[in-house]
């Protein structure tokens, strides 16, 4: 009995290899509140860490995107730094490459520049997100991005 339970761990990591999907919403955080339909296509959690308050001018989160989801494109007054922490996905400023990210890149969004980020199509992704100088204000949301964006076929 002893050796079943071990082993199911083993062949659930090779079925996940074989089928190239692998589940990254369990995190150390919890998953959190779905983000609103009209800001992300596909499903994205957030949980917050840090609330915005007039001392530390900065709000940290968590956001999981399950595979294939991703935010609308969208401009921070102040940028943003995001901390990939699990899973593979991508992230994009207007006008500029498609770039994929994994667990431990670091991405800097400067402040009011056109961007979007979310999951790979089949494997989801955890990020932490930093918003410096909250006084600036926090995110001003944009339109969707297109299946032919996110395909990276511009």
């Amino acid at each position: 009995m002893l050796a079943a339970l071990l082993a199911f761990p083993a062949a659930d990591i090779l079925a996940q290899q074989k089928t190239g999907s692998t589940d990254v919403s369990q995190g150390i955080f919890p998953k959190g509140t779905q983000g609103p339909a009209a800001n992300f296509t596909g499903k994205a959690w957030n949980y917050s860490l840090v609330p915005t308050d007039s001392t530390l001018t900065t709000v940290v989160g968590n956001v999981y995107f399950e595979p294939g989801a991703r935010s609308n494109w969208h401009t921070h007054p102040a940028g943003q730094i995001l901390i990939i922490t699990e899973g593979k996905g991508y992230h994009q400023i207007k006008g500029q490459s498609r770039e994929e990210l994994k667990k431990g890149d670091v991405v800097k969004c400067p402040p009011n520049v056109l961007h979007w980020h979310g999951a790979s199509p089949t494997v989801g992704m955890q990020q932490l997100y930093i918003l410096p100088n909250t006084e600036k204000g926090i995110v001003e949301w944009k339109q969707p991005v297109t299946d032919r964006e996110y395909n990276n076929q511009n």
